[in-house]
């Protein structure tokens, strides 16, 4: 087997992994479901609730890490 022939069998089995990728996407995409409107809003209700929990405990420390900041050398001195 020449070089050129080892070149195009690689490349060969590289057009065969790439193909066998695609349509095992393919199946997969086939067999999803879309979400019905109730699991869509019950998820968006969870996402909501821990963006908010998330953001608020950052305040809760940023306002603590403020207060002791300010409460001890200040930014004004």
């Amino acid at each position: 087997m020449t070089l050129i022939e080892s070149g195009f069998t690689t490349i060969e089995r590289g057009f065969t992994t790439i193909e066998r990728r695609i349509n095992d996407m393919i199946q997969t995409l086939r067999l999803a479901k879309k979400t019905s409107k109730d699991d869509y809003l019950q998820h968006l209700r969870l996402v909501v609730l821990g963006l908010i929990s998330v953001g608020g405990i950052a305040f809760v420390i940023k306002l603590i890490a403020e207060y002791v900041t300010f409460g001890t050398t200040g930014r004004f001195g």
